[in-house]
């Protein structure tokens, strides 16, 4: 029965589809596709140079293996291989030099070209090389004429293009490779071969040759010697010059005759000199994935349509065949195919009409309810539920009907509704392995670096026989929280205190309720409780200017009961710096210095001037007047007491010993603010306090804090410490080097390591290993070999020194000697109880003897052995192996070893020859400042290492059971040596130390799961099916999965209750596959979004969803993104937009240590040789700043003038207080980066203010000039296209332009997005030029304008006679972010105004795209605006049939602004030096930032918070005919009109095309005019139907209804 129902169903279902599908075949509108594609803005790049990166970053040396598997593979290369081919070849090579996963990563990685921007650094660099030799040198066989001509070029040319993003590497004189040795430049081998040999006659040392500069991402051939000239080869591989010169340079540096370094690079027109594979991606655009794209269903309530007809584009259709498995409205067509081949052409025509026209952009209430649990349903039930979730997150509004009539499982219902209890509906969340990942700016590339990270480790940790359970817990451990603090145990009798809040009579009116804390005050307010619960120690040398200050600072806030107990500790700075020199020496504490003496001189003034030194006699009477009235005896006897007591000697002897053991002393004066250490000011004061205070009230509110709680000792028994020392207890983020590469393998220089250990420990597991890097031919070096000895006498369980000895040039034989006793003494006797004392001994005669004094006066080599073996006999060392390993010991075998170690140093971190180093777990403690560096520094390490970083990894080790590890290799060391592995190489991996507990949730009916229990990457999420966040990841977590099969588990939280659809957009998320790849020639065509049959008669809108670091922007796009009519299309089947990654943003944070952060100090970054490219300033919200970069080698400085003046960049943790420095920036990738710098006040700037008041400013100018440099570059200048008219337009002098416009530059903004806005922006133009005299500059802000207005500015700026630029600046991912693109726009107008501009720009207007301006706007730019930084118009009050629409008139509004007038955001003045001066655009940011997050306020984003904020950010109100609009001023007085605004009419929503005929009598003229120049620029086929007149356009008044569905009829 059931069969014969099912055929009668398959016949009905025929019938029907061969009656509705013939039906359908018939109509003429045929479905509609959409196609976008991004890619980079720099030319293409060679996919075999990338493959080639990409195994160098999984490790340097594969980089060269793959180099030599290529050259060995392309001898039988066959030539006529295809795109795809290539790929598989390239992998083919790439692949046996990896483990999966990492293989399959390696292929991703690849097809993404996210190698590509290392590619343009190496192009940037290798220019720089050729430009870099003078004109006329031998190698240059060029012209000389010619050659300047080309640099003249180059020059103009980087100026208009100053990050140079999209130019190719010109190849020179038809030369690929060359080599560059700093000095010469070789153009080929012969030449080269020729200096090998003239070099290797001379035998130069030292530094007697220029070398180039070597990055940390360049490829050092690994044979190199370190102390050899070095010789860079440009070229590419598969080019036959590359492979002479590699040969040639390989075998010299096996030789030691060079640093062998290679920098990727194929210059223009080399292409026919490579092999085929070699070239395939150079040839064309870098198109990229890892983005997603949107079409949103527009809410055309309000239509911005152009009724202009649009260009056509070329028709491409894509040659992809659509899923056909996917369900449409309970037809799988797939299977309707199979069966029915011969229905085909019906079959679709009825898919395509079910596809049109189920479309929904609402739904009712009930259909609303159950939605989301719906919706969580067909997910997981679904054979594959990820590809499901996919399919209906990014096609919503067209599955979204057949979702609502699915009935509802009640187990799925009840398990979400439960697992709602533990977390809010529609929150996500998502994890990798157990360390949270920011959903809402997550994208692939930054998923993928987290991944390559732990599966790196993951690789590395399995071949140190680490069991695969163990692994997981490994990866699993979450890093130190980075809000973990240190404070200073300074609890001693040396703290003198000189207040207490709860025992002083001074505070007894004073509340003591500890909950009091938890009451809310004014921000920056303080809480008077009579409780000890800030301690603020003064650490101070009385004798010295800034102790004075401190102890006139403490007498201030104290006599204006500041709520705080303050101490303080003496100490002496000249009996310090006796410690200091006889720290190498145990027990140093005699001092002929009389510390009461150095007190009470008070000798020092700071100020540099010697003439303004205190006398004694000075110091003495102001004593005796001051204390003569409050004591008995006479002050002489006081005074004679003082200096001869010798009680109070030793007292203040040992508190300046404290204070050289706690590390105090090396800051002068220092603040512990309970335990905190700053600078003893008043303002670091208090904005401790404010950091402090959240700590105390979360603890009191949850009771860790109580009434009788002493909250100091609670503080510093938690995070106390004995030392501070600024290297190690540092805000700067710490450097870590991976130990585990070099503990693999025979040749690791870690197997040779010297280890030492505390007498009786040497069987004991060692969490901690210090490593001391020691020169020994210096004193330092013996300074810090005898710390790390002392440190180990004094006693250490849990930690090991080993030493990698090393020495500056050639070491003399004492010095080998010295390292061979070391040697010796290690392997036979480290288990003796004296053999530290030994060698303690034998550094100190080793360093008096033998490094101070001159070869030719020490004594002979039996001397030094006879002196060895009697240190040995007199600490119990049999002598005898001294005395027979010593004399016949091999020179050259130890010369050798330090070698090899100097050149593991510099290939594994980067430091050259004769460094002195500690590494601690793989911590870098460098440099080392020997003389205060002392044994307790190294306790202070092992604390915080094993505390912080260790521990943990120690207890899962002990846990582990060993199956593949022979039992006689399970010694202490081999367990400390992989404790010391894992640690070093987890603390390199950078993520979250935050974690969720997503195991509390059910997953049996509401999750999916997908387990592999062999991957390494567990991934935890809690996603909303139905929300933005899941349309992103869930194309995200696809692409995982078929790479990299991570393990998953992603339970889903739909939101509960639905008031509207959540969402109204199609979405892809754009990956590329292997069928980008051509298999018919050798074209990568690149990963696109398509989009099949969309809604025709829906109005879409296209956004782009990129990465947080990309600025794109559309390149080619013949129709209006912002308006997608499909069914206007015509014949063309498929819209196509194109869009370009315009640069990569490069942002940051600058700090100034214990201070807000420095707004308003102005950054310039450029290279060497033109260090100002872009600038930008520092914002007060978290010290924020961005620019604009391409990849490359960027510095980045402080602009001269004011901000280089006060301060000066603190690098690596000190502040080099004198010379201006730079920060070396490195973009070489495509996930940005994030900049973290901290600046410090030059000595005597330490009270002056960056931003200065007007008058001080003028001052200033007239003194020395402008500080400023004229010729600025925003970092929007000069990417406005590479069109040849936009940089003529630029460099044209106003006075040519049409009118001969003379006089200062009027600056006006303005913003449009979508066709129609673009078409009233031209026409604002063409008003403002016919009605303003003196030259005018456009900024245009760049983000949402359309290629053909693009194409379209440099003509009409080149005709009309004016300039513009085109800026840009990218939504900061701190601030609250917009989600309508209309309201994104808005926010452009007013948030980013003190930064967008150059910083060179002191004024600009903003004036609306659908503005008309009827008077010279030389008026308005002059106007006295009083001071203040912004200038709007008020509106209109005359026009009274609109009083029920002025909501400023009552209730929240009238209250707020106080009488203030509300004014109209159409037309504004900025004044920019006082809008950054008063720090405006700060101020305005944190009202947007508290406003925007309730959705019911700032409806009118850029007119109410100027509006909103007038308080503090005060506005001038203009003259009310300066802005005049029909809907609020009425007609009455229209004729004093200076500029005529559209603003649309609540009552009325008159068309905004209709309205402007109508209302601006000029309007029809000026947009005949436009509409004219815009058709014979951008070609005849601009508008297929003839131009009209503006007599003719007068009567569109009067059009039919149906026309104005392409009209505007109103604007926000």
């Amino acid at each position: 029965m059931g069969c014969l129902c099912r055929s009668e169903c398959w016949v009905l279902i025929v019938l029907g589809l061969l009656a509705i599908g013939s039906a359908f075949a018939d109509t003429p509108q045929r479905p509609k596709n959409v196609q976008t594609a991004l890619r980079a803005k720099w030319s293409g790049t060679p996919l075999l140079l990338e493959a080639g990166e990409l195994l160098s970053i999984e490790q340097k040396d594969l980089f060269w293996d793959f180099i030599e598997i290529w050259l060995d593979t392309d001898k039988d290369a066959v030539d006529s291989q295809t795109a795809k081919d290539c790929l598989k070849k390239i992998l083919e090579c790439g692949r046996p030099l990896l483990r999966e996963p990492l293989r399959s990563l390696f292929e991703l990685s690849l097809m993404l070209r996210s190698a590509s921007p290392r590619l343009v650094l190496y192009r940037q660099l290798a220019e720089e090389s050729l430009t870099s030799f003078p004109l006329g040198d031998e190698n240059y066989s060029d012209d000389e004429t010619e050659e300047k001509l080309q640099t003249e070029k180059k020059i103009e040319r980087r100026k208009l293009d100053p990050l140079h993003a999209g130019v190719n590497l010109k190849s020179h004189g038809g030369k690929c490779c060359w080599v560059d040795t700093g000095e010469h430049l070789f153009l080929d081998v012969y030449e080269l071969l020729t200096w090998f040999q003239g070099f290797a006659a001379a035998e130069l040392v030292g530094d007697s040759f220029q070398r180039p500069e070597i990055f940390d991402f360049d490829h050092v051939y690994y044979e190199s010697n370190i102390g050899s000239p070095v010789a860079i080869l440009y070229g590419a591989l598969g080019t036959n010059c590359f492979k002479e010169f590699h040969v040639a340079l390989v075998k010299a540096a096996k030789e030691g005759n060079v640093k062998y370094v290679v920098r990727p690079v194929l210059p223009a027109g080399c292409e026919s000199n490579i092999t085929h594979c070699g070239s395939v991606g150079a040839g064309e655009s870098v198109n990229l994935g890892g983005y997603g794209v949107e079409l949103a269903l527009k809410n055309m309530e309000y239509k911005a349509m152009d009724d202009s007809t649009v260009k056509k584009g070329v028709t491409l259709e894509d040659p992809r065949i659509e899923d056909l498995s996917q369900e449409v409205r309970g037809f799988i067509f797939s299977k309707i195919l199979e069966r029915k081949p011969e229905l085909t052409s019906e079959v679709m025509a009825f898919r395509d009409y079910l596809l049109s026209s189920t479309v929904s952009d609402t739904l009712d209430v009930w259909e609303l309810k159950d939605l989301g649990h719906q919706t969580v349903q067909r997910i997981v039930r679904a054979s594959d539920p990820l590809q499901s979730m996919q399919e209906i997150n990014q096609n919503f509004p067209s599955i979204v009907s057949s979702l609502s009539r699915m009935k509802l499982d009640d187990s799925v219902r009840d398990e979400i509704m439960a697992n709602q209890q533990m977390i809010p509906p529609g929150k996500s969340l998502m994890a990798l392995n157990g360390a949270l990942v920011n959903v809402e700016d997550v994208d692939l590339y930054l998923l993928i670096d987290l991944i390559h990270q732990d599966l790196l480790l993951a690789d590395q940790f399995s071949k140190l026989k680490i069991p695969q359970g163990t692994l997981r817990k490994l990866l699993s451990t979450l890093p130190p929280s980075e809000s973990s603090i240190f404070r200073v145990d300074f609890r001693s009798t040396h703290v003198h205190y000189l207040n207490n809040l709860e025992e002083d009579a001074k505070y007894k009116g004073w509340r003591n309720n500890i909950n009091e804390i938890l009451m809310p005050v004014f921000p920056g307010q303080l809480r008077y409780i009579r409780k000890n619960l800030f301690h603020a120690v003064f650490v101070i040398d009385p004798a010295t200017r800034c102790g004075l200050e401190s102890i006139d600072m403490i007498m201030s806030l104290y006599e204006n009961n500041f709520p705080v107990r303050f101490g303080i500790v003496l100490y002496s700075s000249k009996f310090v710096m006796q410690l200091e020199n006889h720290a190498t020496k145990e027990h140093s504490n005699k001092s002929d210095e009389d510390i009461s003496t150095t007190v009470n001189k008070l000798h020092v003034k700071l100020d540099g001037n010697a003439g303004d030194a205190l006398e004694l006699h000075h110091v003495e009477g102001v004593f005796v007047d001051t204390i003569l009235s409050k004591v008995k005896s006479p002050p002489q006897e006081i005074l004679l007491k003082l200096y001869k007591d010798q009680k109070l000697k030793e007292l203040s002897q040992e508190s300046s010993k404290f204070v050289f053991n706690l590390g105090l002393s090396k800051l002068q004066c220092s603040l512990l603010v309970n335990g905190l250490v700053i600078e003893p000011t008043e303002e670091a004061l208090i904005n401790a306090l404010n950091d402090e205070t959240p700590r105390i009230q979360e603890q009191v509110y949850f009771g860790q804090i109580m009434s009788d709680t002493d909250v100091l000792a609670k503080f510093l028994s938690e995070a106390g410490i004995q030392r501070y020392n600024p290297k190690i207890i540092s805000d700067s983020k710490l450097r870590f080097i991976s130990l585990s590469l070099f503990t693999v393998g025979e040749e690791s220089v870690l197997n040779d390591i010297i280890y030492l250990h505390s007498p009786g420990t040497m069987d004991d597991l060692k969490a901690v290993t210090h490593l001391l890097a020691v020169d020994v031919t210096s004193r330092n070096g013996m300074k810090l070999l005898q710390q790390g000895i002392h440190y180990l006498t004094e006693g250490s369980k849990n930690a090991r020194v080993g030493l990698l000895f090393n020495a500056n040039q050639s070491p003399n034989l004492f010095s080998l000697l010295f390292v061979k006793v070391f040697e010796i003494t290690a392997s036979l006797y480290s288990h003796k109880m004296n053999v530290l004392d030994f060698l303690d001994q034998l550094c100190s005669l080793y360093e008096q003897n033998y490094i101070l004094t001159s070869p030719m006066e020490a004594a002979s080599t039996q001397a030094f052995i006879d002196m060895v073996c009697e240190l040995g006999e007199a600490n119990g060392l049999p002598s005898k192996d001294y005395k027979s390993a010593l004399p016949e010991f091999l020179a050259d075998d130890v010369r050798k070893h330090l070698t090899k170690m100097q050149n593991s140093l510099y290939r594994v971190l980067g430091l050259d020859s004769s460094v002195n180093a500690v590494f601690t777990n793989g911590r870098v403690t460098y440099p080392i400042d020997e003389s205060s560096f002392l044994s307790a520094d190294l306790h202070l390490l092992e604390s915080i290492e094993f505390e912080q970083r260790t521990k943990h990894i120690v207890e899962i080790i002990e846990e582990v059971e060993w199956h593949d590890v022979d039992p006689d290799m399970l010694t202490s060391k081999f367990i400390s040596d992989i404790v010391m592995a894992l640690s070093s190489s987890m603390a390199k991996r950078e993520r979250n130390s935050e974690s969720a507990r997503f195991e509390i949730l059910s997953d049996q009916h509401s999750a999916i799961i997908l387990n592999n229990e062999n991957s390494n990457i567990h991934i935890d999420a809690v996603l909303d099916p139905l929300s933005s966040t899941s349309q992103k990841l869930s194309g995200i977590l696809r692409v995982l999965w078929k790479y990299i099969q991570p393990s998953m588990r992603i339970v889903l939280n739909p939101m509960s209750s639905l008031a509207d659809l959540p969402l109204k957009s199609y979405y892809r998320y754009i990956v590329p596959t292997m069928d980008d790849f051509s298999n018919t020639d050798s074209v990568i065509n690149g990963p696109k979004a398509f989009f099949a049959n969309m809604p025709l008669s829906k109005t879409l809108t296209m956004n782009l969803d990129v990465p947080e670091f990309w600025l794109v922007e559309p390149v080619i796009a013949f129709h209006d993104l912002d308006n997608i009519l499909l069914e206007n299309l015509g014949d063309t089947r498929t819209l196509q937009a194109v869009f370009e990654l315009e640069a990569l943003v490069l942002t940051g944070h600058c700090s100034e240590k214990d201070h807000d952060p420095p707004r308003g100090l102005q950054l310039i970054l450029g290279t060497k040789t033109t260090p100002h490219l872009v600038d930008t300033l520092v914002m007060a919200n978290l010290g924020y700043w961005q620019m604009k970069v391409s990849p490359g080698v960027w510095y980045l400085q402080l602009t001269p003038g004011r901000s280089s003046e006060l301060y000066i960049l603190k690098e690596d943790g000190e502040g080099s207080h004198d010379k201006q420095s730079s920060k070396l920036i490195t973009i070489n990738d495509l996930w940005g980066k994030v900049v973290h710098m901290e600046v410090v006040k030059k000595k005597g700037k330490e009270h002056e203010k960056l931003l200065l008041p007007d008058n001080a400013d003028n001052a200033q100018e007239k003194k020395k000039g402008s500080s400023l440099n004229s010729n600025f570059f925003k970092w929007a200048s000069g990417f406005i296209g590479g069109n040849k008219l936009s940089k003529m337009a630029e460099k044209s002098s106003p006075e040519k332009g049409k009118g001969g416009r003379h006089g200062k530059t009027i600056n006006i903004f303005s913003i449009a997005s979508g066709h129609l806005y673009e078409r009233f922006m031209k026409i604002m133009i063409l008003s403002v030029l016919k009605n303003t005299h003196r030259p005018v500059k456009f900024w245009f802000i760049k983000n949402y304008l359309s290629p053909p207005f693009k194409d379209l500015i440099p003509h009409m700026a080149l005709e009309y006679g004016f300039e513009y630029e085109l800026v840009t600046y990218k939504w900061p991912t701190w601030l609250h972010k917009q989600k309508e693109k209309q309201r994104i726009i808005w926010a452009y107008k007013i948030l980013f105004l003190d930064v967008i501009f150059p910083l060179s720009l002191e004024k600009v207007i903003f004036v609306d795209a659908d503005q008309v301006v009827r008077a010279d706007m030389g008026e308005l730019y002059d106007m006295d605006l009083r001071g203040k930084p912004l200038a709007y118009t008020p509106f209109c009050d005359n026009n009274k049939e609109m009083d029920g629409y002025r909501f400023w008139r009552q209730g929240f509004w009238k209250d707020h602004l106080q009488g203030k007038p509300y004014h109209i955001s159409a037309l504004y003045v900025v004044d920019l030096k006082k809008f950054r001066g008063t720090a405006a655009g700060d101020n305005l940011r944190v009202f947007y930032e508290t406003l925007s997050k309730d959705p019911n306020s700032l409806a009118n984003l850029d007119q109410d918070l100027p509006n909103y904020a007038q308080h503090t950010v005060p506005i001038f109100s203009l003259p009310q005919e300066w802005l005049w609009c029909e809907s609020w001023c009425g007609n009455a007085t229209k004729y004093k009109a200076k500029t005529i605004d559209l603003c649309n009419n609540p009552m009325t929503k008159e068309p905004k095309l209709q309205g402007a005929r109508r209302i601006v009598s000029e309007w029809p003229d000026l947009d005949f005019e436009a509409t004219r120049f815009t058709a014979r620029i951008l070609g005849d086929d601009q508008e297929s139907e003839p131009i009209q007149s503006p007599n003719q356009s007068k009567d569109l008044t009067n059009e039919d209804s149906s026309n104005e569905d392409k009209e505007s009829r109103a604007e926000l």
